[in-house]
């Protein structure tokens, strides 16, 4: 594993570099002024006089430059100079870079040697406590565990605990910047929704006002008769003053109580009738029937919605004959159905654009229930169910 970290060098950090020029300029001071760890007649110093102190020294700033790109690789070179240093007279920056290198180890390295390394600087501190006083029998034996501790096991240790803050704080900022993500995409996500939420609002207050004058103005620019037009002009200047009056209660609900006008109230189903005599007013021959109980609020709209948005589309496109509109509720589930006239029109048309349609199924989805629209039996049929259930509102 230290060979490939070898292979996978990136350039020493500037902070490690200048930790090692420190050590080194520190311990060469120190052999110059011939300061070392102990007594040159010290039975341990195999290698008697100053210089020898140099090649464990300079190891251990080479480590030094390794501590953060390879640190295993420092671990393991600064472990053999550490040894080769207790053969020497000694150098106390030779010992501390040796804990430095010992706490980079644990604080950079990969986390299975970082748990290794401190299970074994704690055994070889236990280890340098027992088996010395064990054999000498004396107080002064204990002091090799106690060295061992401070140059080992103590720099694992806060690297250990260093480790631990530093990932602690990491996971914070990650968790902090998941949160930060997940609130912009609920943000974008209700914006969208409240997007869609008023684009079916409008279309389905206006859409049928602007249809009818657009098919009766259509009628009065086609026929060449006074009351004809007079009749239509009539049709046309009254879908004209309720189409004004639904974008001013729609402006009212998006200035959000700013004081010009209340909201108006939701419509439920008991002014399909109103409805449906409005349908009548522009043309259409609608027969309703409607067997229903205590509908959930959110229903009613939807419910309401998709009648409107059926009876536009009928004045639009529908041939001339009568269109059935049928709400039943069974079995906790109110069906809606709406059936008019499919196939050539000769009269006037006005455009279309599939929006109705989709703010129908989108409706629909919202609370749970099923659409489908399509012709069936010489009809243009379209029917909803909802689950007699409160639900998201629309």
């Amino acid at each position: 594993m230290a060979v490939r970290e070898l292979h996978r060098l990136r350039r020493p950090h500037r902070f490690d570099v200048y930790i090692a020029v420190g050590g080194l300029l520190g311990g060469l001071l120190l052999v110059a002024i011939g300061l070392g760890t102990r007594p040159s007649d010290d039975p341990i110093a195999l290698l008697d006089g100053p210089w020898p102190v140099l090649v464990p020294l300079c190891v251990m700033a080479g480590c030094e430059v390794l501590r953060r790109i390879a640190p295993r690789t420092a671990l393991l070179i600064g472990t053999a100079a550490i040894v080769l240093d207790t053969l020497t007279q000694g150098n106390l920056f030779t010992v501390l870079m040796y804990t430095d290198v010992m706490y980079a180890a644990v604080l950079y390295g990969p986390l299975a040697s970082a748990r290794r390394i401190q299970w074994i600087t704690g055994l070889l501190t236990v280890a340098g406590t027992l088996v010395p006083f064990a054999v000498w029998r004396v107080p002064e034996a204990l002091l090799i565990g106690v060295v061992v501790g401070i140059v080992a096991y103590g720099p694992a240790a806060t690297g250990w605990i260093v480790r631990n803050h530093r990932d602690a704080a990491e996971a914070a900022r990650l968790r902090a910047e998941q949160t930060a993500l997940l609130a912009e995409m609920d943000r974008a996500q209700a914006v969208t929704t409240e997007r869609a939420r008023m684009a079916r609002e409008l279309h389905d207050m206006v859409a049928n006002h602007l249809s009818a004058i657009a098919i009766h103005s259509t009628a009065a620019l086609s026929i060449d008769d006074p009351d004809t037009s007079r009749q239509a002009l009539s049709v046309i200047r009254e879908n004209s003053v309720e189409g004004l009056a639904e974008m001013r209660r729609l402006i009212g609900i998006l200035r959000d109580g700013s004081g010009d006008r209340e909201p108006a109230a939701a419509p439920t189903l008991d002014g399909l009738e109103a409805l449906v005599d409005g349908a009548r007013a522009n043309g259409l021959d609608v027969t309703l029937d409607s067997a229903h109980g205590e509908v959930p609020a959110p229903v009613e709209l939807a419910a309401y919605r998709i009648v409107q948005e059926s009876l536009t589309n009928a004045l639009k496109h529908a041939c001339p004959g009568r269109v059935t509109v049928a709400l039943v509720q069974r079995d906790g589930v109110l069906d809606v159905r709406v059936r008019s006239p499919y196939g050539h029109r000769d009269g006037p048309r006005a455009p279309g654009s599939g929006a109705g349609l989709v703010g129908m199924r989108e409706r629909a989805a919202l609370l749970d229930g099923t659409f489908d629209a399509g012709p069936e039996d010489s009809c243009w049929t379209v029917r909803a169910t909802f689950p007699l259930v409160e639900g998201e509102p629309v």
